[in-house]
């Protein structure tokens, strides 16, 4: 009996260790068989490198050991001991100084100092071997205007002409092909935008006549010109320009001729006419003669005060250079019979009288007192209102000297269109008269005839030649960019000479 129940323990025992293992496996997972590899990595080749320095010689060796046990020889320390107290004090007095306040240094590449943009011809005028004889940038300094004739040139022509205009700001613009072309029934001698419309733009005629044109108006561009009468000109009008009125905000065109007569003109719109409101002659009294004692004064360039709208500059064909006044009440020396208004005699100061005729007048934009003018000398003569001769006198080329005008942005320069065929630019705060930079129009035997700065852009000069090109340059930021004190340097210029 023992037995059997010993048996029957086995059996539960077994059964019950089955039942477990059936528990176990029915609650249990199994992962994915872990796979593994082995590698082995070995390189194809090694090297080996060593360096060894030489080791230094006996009298090295000894230098060395006597330098680091013996004191330190006198040398750069004592004489900075020397002269500290000395430096300190001159950086206290510099620390002071106002020399450079204001100064911004330029870190750029100077090395090209204009670069040509654009060199704009009109086909049809080149055909004729038409020169440009005048230049005038708009209000906006986007669009430039030049108009077509001949300098040398003295009789009589009825030759037709044109004045074009370029947007140079314009995408695409086609330096041979003008925004707008105006038919000119005689050759165009001047030129000049006014100074708050910019599609509007006065000019002067070989053949005397006064134009103002609407570029604006596609059909008829003329918006005002004068008529054939005593009051207008007989001669070829050398020079216009637009001047303030009585009326505030008002502008007249003022005209000069080779025959000694300024004329001041009212646009007239509505009648499609100048209107003569003022009119000046300038003559020369000759001496012990009492009858027909006088003699009209050519007057080659004319020049507007920035500082005084009373003031005006007349250079003339006889070297003459004169300030005049329009204010002026004293009468002319000449008959005004037939004529809407008296002629008055603006002359109010004669200065040294040049050698040769005066080609071109301009005031500085900086110094009330100051102006320039060139002429057939080659000369460049700086001058003062409040003196008779020039306070300084620069050779500028060997032949003849067209143009002159100031930059708008620098105090000290200027440029002159020479009958050489280049423009050079001069910086008066240089030690050197020589010129700062020399712009070859790429043609030796055709003269540069009239040059003007960009007083919107900058950095743009445009000048024009007797080939009929007008050449836009850009300049670079040094001849743009006022120095520090450069005003200040102007105005000791004018008082030392003139001391």
């Amino acid at each position: 009996m023992f037995k059997d129940e010993a048996l029957d323990c086995v059996g539960i025992e077994s059964l019950w260790r089955k039942s477990q293992r059936f528990a176990n496996q029915s609650r249990g997972c199994q992962t994915q068989p872990v796979t593994s590899a082995e590698a082995e990595v070995q390189s194809l080749y090694t090297v080996d490198n060593g360096s060894q320095t030489e080791p230094p010689d006996q009298l090295m060796e000894q230098y060395l050991q006597q330098k680091h046990h013996d004191p330190e020889a006198p040398g750069l320390k004592n004489f900075l001991d020397c002269v500290e107290d000395t430096v300190i004090q001159e950086l206290a007095k510099n620390a002071k100084s106002h020399a450079f306040d204001g100064f911004q240094a330029n870190w750029e590449d100077q090395s090209r100092l204009v670069a040509c943009l654009h060199c704009l011809h009109y086909p049809r005028a080149q055909e004729k071997h038409l020169h440009t004889t005048s230049i005038s940038w708009n209000s906006t300094g986007s669009v430039v205007a030049c108009s077509y004739g001949r300098t040398d040139n003295g009789d009589w022509s009825t030759e037709k002409s044109y004045v074009c205009t370029w947007n140079v700001d314009r995408r695409g613009m086609n330096p041979a092909q003008p925004d707008v072309t105006i038919d000119v029934s005689t050759p165009v001698m001047s030129l000049a935008f006014h100074p708050n419309r910019p599609s509007v733009i006065a000019g002067g005629l070989y053949s005397g006549d006064v134009v103002v044109w609407d570029t604006g108006r596609t059909q008829d561009p003329v918006m005002a010109q004068t008529t054939m009468s005593p009051d207008s000109h007989r001669e070829p009008v050398n020079q216009v320009d637009w001047v303030p009125l009585e009326k505030r905000g008002e502008l007249g065109v003022l005209s000069a001729c080779s025959r000694g007569r300024v004329l001041l003109w009212v646009v007239d719109p509505d009648h499609g006419r100048l209107v003569l409101n003022a009119g000046y002659a300038l003559v020369r009294q000759v001496p012990h003669i009492k009858t027909r004692g006088t003699s009209h004064i050519g007057v080659t360039s004319l020049a507007l005060s920035p500082w005084d709208s009373d003031t005006f500059l007349v250079g003339s064909e006889g070297g003459l250079l004169l300030k005049c006044s329009f204010s002026s009440l004293t009468p002319a020396v000449v008959s005004s019979e037939g004529q809407s208004v008296i002629l008055r005699d603006p002359a109010v100061f004669s200065f040294r009288p040049c050698s040769s005729p005066v080609h071109s007048i301009h005031c500085s934009p900086f110094q009330r007192n100051l102006f320039l003018s060139v002429g057939t000398d080659g000369l460049a003569h700086l001058h003062s209102l409040l003196q008779a001769s020039p306070l300084l006198s620069l050779r500028v080329s060997d032949s003849y000297v067209f143009d002159v005008h100031w930059s708008p942005t620098r105090p000290l320069v200027f440029a002159a269109a020479t009958g050489e065929g280049v423009v050079h630019i001069f910086d008066l705060g240089r030690r050197t008269l020589k010129p700062v930079a020399t712009i070859h129009q790429g043609s030796d035997d055709k003269a540069a005839t009239c040059v003007s700065f960009n007083f919107s852009n900058t950095n743009l000069l445009a000048v024009g030649s007797t080939d009929g090109t007008v050449h836009i340059w850009q300049l670079s930021s040094n001849l743009t960019e006022q120095r520090p004190r450069e005003i200040i340097q102007l105005e000791q210029l004018a008082n030392d000479m003139a001391e």
